[in-house]
């Protein structure tokens, strides 16, 4: 059976921490104004302090929209193959708070993917240390382990990534669950 390496923001939840910018900072911004990766970068400098204070006070997880289809596809995925949910959850902007972090992704997780193992949730930073067949992620540097197969999962970040970049990298982009099935359940 071979082993699958499913990311958990942005390819199974999602705009949950644009959601909590917007009510920390009483702002409108959607999740393209973010210029990086990581969308705390809208927090002005000054008030990062304040932010992560915010955050540790919060479940990040009660912001974010579920993935479509990503519930349904995961689902058939387990039966046919070894499905692993791995997810960093160190934060970055006040690691202090982390492991409420930690302990936020495992209840979304056990709530809303059931079918999956919960020792088949990995909480990690560097993904690369992992080997899988499979490897489905929305962060391009957390694709560059070993994998037959990577699946970079559209996101608000990844989205200028070229064709010629894809190739170099050896990444198929796929923009839903669907196309995910597609591929992977054909």
């Amino acid at each position: 059976m071979k082993k699958i390496m499913v990311d958990m923001d942005d390819v199974l939840c999602e705009k949950g921490f644009i959601r909590m910018i917007n009510e920390f900072l009483e702002t409108n911004y959607e999740q393209e104004d973010a210029n990086s990766y990581y969308i705390n970068d809208l927090i002005p400098k000054e008030r990062l302090k304040e932010w992560a204070e915010w955050y540790s006070t919060k479940n990040a997880y009660d912001y974010v929209d579920i993935v479509k289809d990503s519930q349904e596809v995961m689902e058939k995925l387990n039966k046919v193959y070894d499905v692993y949910i791995a997810t960093a959850y160190v934060f970055r902007d006040a690691p202090e708070v982390s492991g409420k972090t930690l302990n936020d992704k495992y209840n979304f997780l056990l709530k809303n993917f059931p079918f999956i193992d919960p020792h088949k949730f990995i909480f990690i930073s560097n993904k690369d240390l992992l080997d899988a067949d499979i490897r489905i992620d929305d962060s391009p540097k957390k694709l560059m382990g070993k994998a037959e197969l990577k699946l970079l999962f559209t996101a608000y970040h990844n989205k200028n990534m070229t064709e010629e970049e894809l190739k170099q990298n050896n990444f198929v982009r796929v923009n839903n669950w669907k196309e995910v099935e597609e591929i992977l359940l054909k």
